[in-house]
């Protein structure tokens, strides 16, 4: 008898279904597009690679097209990480991390460029970047330069910065600005105090005025700067 009850219960075993899962390439893919989708804009080329995600993971399998998105004030980064839904009821989230390199033209320096120097056609050319690893930001248009002299010594190759450039000031050492924050799609605003000068893409520090911490920033806009991670 226990012989037929074992028999018995490894026949139901055999025979239960079992529960469809979600493949992990298809999540996987939907971040991957997504991601592409957000920085495909005129002029840039986008390099997107993903590692296998673990595969003890077990998702349900979506009965509805996969939703995936890019925190809304995400900056473009070499590590991004795209959030992959399935939108039905009792569906699931995950976080897929990525790799991005994002191509664009960027002017580059042809020849060594001394501080105080006008900028000319002549003394730089247009070359694809992987903007992602330019912390310091770059010039993408000579009608930026117009009226503009450098404000350090350059050697050919270089990619121009803004902070590189002077001849016009977006905020000045000083000046009240608003303080922006972006982590993981969140953006926390705070008044601060300019302790250097700088245009649009200018690094400079700021004291925030609640706190008194002095931090990094970047100059966005006139009266407008956002913190460095």
């Amino acid at each position: 008898m226990l012989w037929l009850a074992g028999q018995l219960l490894d026949a139901h075993a055999l025979a239960a279904p079992t529960v469809p899962t979600q493949t992990l390439a298809a999540v996987r893919s939907a971040a991957v597009q997504a991601l592409r989708e957000r920085y495909a804009l005129p002029g840039n080329r986008v390099e997107v690679k993903s590692t296998p995600l673990d595969l003890r993971l077990r998702l349900a399998d979506c009965q509805v097209p996969l939703h995936a998105t890019v925190a809304r004030y995400a900056t473009p980064e070499s590590n991004m990480t795209v959030q992959v839904q399935c939108p039905q009821a009792g569906g699931w989230t995950v976080r897929v991390p990525l790799q991005m390199q994002l191509f664009r033209q960027v002017l580059v320096t042809t020849r060594p460029l001394l501080r105080g120097d006008g900028l000319h056609a002549a003394d730089l050319r247009a070359e694809d970047r992987d903007i992602t690893r330019l912390g310091y930001g770059y010039v993408d248009n000579m009608d930026q330069l117009t009226g503009r002299t450098l404000a350090r010594s350059l050697p050919a190759g270089s990619v121009l910065t803004p902070s590189a450039l002077g001849g016009r000031l977006t905020v000045r050492a000083g000046d009240q600005v608003q303080l922006v924050a972006r982590l993981g799609g969140i953006e926390v605003r705070a008044a601060g105090v300019a302790l250097g000068s700088g245009d649009d893409g200018a690094r400079l520090r700021v004291r925030n005025s609640s706190s008194g911490r002095v931090i990094d920033a970047m100059v966005s806009a006139p009266g407008k700067v956002v913190a460095l991670p």
